[in-house]
């Protein structure tokens, strides 16, 4: 597959895909009057405001104003590049992206850096079977209890030690040293010449959700800083995105109906050695609400693990604070803290894993670690302290999603400190979430309505042709943009907003047109036809008030001849017609 994908076969991946179908394997939906609902995946909330239209193939949320086709929420909830969603969704339709020649420099930018991603992890795999250090990379797996057949299951390997191990297999060729630069596998130095990233160091590759090489991390052999080494972030590798092991761990996960967050990676591979094969950790940052989401999808229990010392619970408060705005939804976090000098590599290796089972399944809960933590902070035995536990609780229960577990939290903190009205307290200052949504249904222009109308309905361009004499204001805001989309719509039958939509993606339009697709005319579906005809006069009627305008003005400057008399009277004419037109309709 090379080059820009074509726009026809865009077409008809969207005809064969049903939005309704894809986001409901994802996204429980309702059946609400014409259209599906569902609690919004992209913002917490307590009423349903995320509808998906089958007639129009497009999702819509009037809380967050999250809006697109199937390829825009596989983007968004899968957090896949463009092609990527194409990829997913031609796979599903049983479809084969067709090759259309060479590609342009950004299309082939993300299979270079992962085929040369994929070519490292070779070579740091053969250099952990060949290389004269192997075997003390041998040695140190074998003391941290790994097994071979474990070690293979990572992919792990070995970053040999010298400067250009690793670069020298580019064979002086500029072009692959600067994709392997790109990688993140080596740097450049101030002469110019290239140097690896990774050197004496066991090697862990890092995966995406799809299994391919995007990263590597490198744990030192012998003495040396940094300990562990992870690539810096690259156009294939976000930290803030990537869960280490988390291709491996997925149907564990949803098997065991919960996930374990550990600190690293050497932590999951021992675990996976004792037959815990849920377990991923965070790589080189700390816990993202994006990891969160991730772990969310796939079971609804999430169990971090921290050392015991100060270190590990500061860690795990930041946790805390992060997982606040995702507890909606039935959702549960826990906090397993492992005694002092202990991390899970350690404690699974001595006490096996059985054992680490055992403790994980009595790990703190959140609300627990939460009212713990606070309590240390102010004197229980005092009425101002109690009253301080309120001031410092306030502002972390206001995080927390309105439901059964934020009114439970509210309550428990009432009978920790006897105040009454905790929950009038937390209330987040600011204009509501409906305010969005009534900011939707303000009025649009009749520029904008037809626009959004058309978006809405693209079948309207068959039924309505736009009034010529548009044509004669080309500098009206939007016009040409209603032009060009009543010509795309009846050009090409059967399009749904949602392709509508796409071939307006990375424009400058793009934004502006996926509000109006989601605006809320407050009409049935019959009622369109004649509020878009209406539309369609009050734009007509405009342009001739305009053009009318523009001879009154000339006439002040210079005296009419015969023609310009006559066609001014007749616009005066033509602009009386149309007002009658409409007070007839009215009626």
């Amino acid at each position: 597959m090379s080059g820009k994908i074509p726009r026809e076969f865009i077409d008809e991946l969207l005809a064969r895909t049903d939005i309704v179908e894809l986001i409901d394997a994802r996204v429980p939906l309702t059946k609400g009057g014409r259209d599906f609902k569902a609690c919004c995946p992209f913002h917490n909330e307590k009423t349903p405001s995320f509808t998906v239209s089958q007639t129009k193939q497009f999702y819509h949320c009037f809380g967050c104003s999250a809006n697109g086709s199937a390829i825009g929420f596989l983007m968004e909830f899968e957090h896949l590049s463009f092609r990527e969603a194409i990829e997913e969704l031609a796979q599903s339709a049983g479809l084969e992206i067709p090759d259309t020649g060479p590609a342009r420099a950004e299309d082939t930018l993300t299979p270079a850096l992962l085929d040369a991603l994929a070519d490292a992890n070779r070579f740091f795999k053969e250099q952990l079977r060949h290389h004269e250090m192997s075997a003390e990379a041998v040695r140190y797996l074998k003391e941290r209890g790994l097994s071979g057949e474990i070690a293979a299951g990572f992919e792990l390997g070995l970053a040999p030690p010298g400067w250009d191990s690793l670069s020298q297999t580019a064979q002086g060729d500029n072009k692959i040293l600067d994709l392997m630069a790109k990688a993140g596998l080596v740097a450049r130095k101030d002469n110019g010449q290239f140097y690896d990233r990774f050197r004496s160091r066991v090697i862990f590759p890092i995966h995406d959700y799809k299994g391919r090489v995007v990263a590597f991390g490198g744990r030192i052999l012998g003495d040396g800083e940094p300990k562990y080494l992870n690539s810096p972030e690259t156009p294939v590798f976000q930290k803030r995105s990537e869960l280490y092991n988390l291709h491996r761990a997925r149907s564990n996960i949803a098997q065991q109906g919960h996930s374990i967050v550990v600190e690293g990676y050497m932590d999951v591979v021992a675990l996976a050695q004792h037959g815990i094969e849920h377990a991923v950790a965070a790589l080189g940052t700390a816990t993202t609400s994006r990891h969160l989401e991730r772990l969310f999808r796939l079971a609804p229990s999430i169990i971090f693990c921290f050392d015991g010392d100060r270190a590990g619970r500061t860690a795990a408060w930041r946790a805390l604070e992060t997982a606040l705005p995702e507890l909606g939804g039935g959702r549960q976090i826990s906090f397993l803290f492992l005694p002092d000098g202990d991390d899970p590599d350690s404690l699974v290796r001595r006490e096996g894993g059985p054992a680490f089972v055992a403790l994980a399944a009595k790990a703190t809960s959140l609300p627990d670690f939460l009212f713990q933590k606070l309590s240390t902070e102010t004197d229980m035995g005092r009425i101002d302290g109690r009253a301080r536990l309120v001031e410092l609780a306030k502002p972390l229960l206001a995080k927390i999603p309105e439901g059964p577990l934020r009114e439970l939290m509210h309550q428990r903190l009432r009978e920790e400190t006897g105040v009454q009205s905790t929950e009038q307290l937390h209330k987040p200052k600011g204009r509501p979430p409906v305010a969005r949504r009534q900011a939707s249904t303000q009025r649009l222009s009749p520029m904008a309505t037809a626009i959004s109308l058309l978006l809405q309905q693209p079948a309207l361009a068959a039924k309505y042709t736009l009034p010529e004499n548009l044509d004669g204001n080309a500098d009206e805001p939007g016009l040409s943009l209603l032009i060009r989309l009543h010509r795309i719509a009846n050009e090409e039958a059967n399009l749904t907003t949602g392709a509508l939509l796409e071939r307006f993606r990375d424009t400058e339009e793009s934004a502006t047109l996926e509000k109006l697709a989601g605006k809320d005319h407050l009409l049935e579906e019959e009622d369109f036809s004649p509020f878009f005809s209406e539309t369609l006069v009050t734009l007509q009627e405009q342009a001739l008030g305009k053009t009318i305008d523009k001879l009154l003005a000339r006439a002040e400057q210079e005296e009419f001849d015969q023609s310009s008399k006559e066609r001014l009277d007749a616009l005066l004419l033509e602009r009386q017609s149309l007002r009658r037109q409409r007070e007839e309709a009215g009626k």
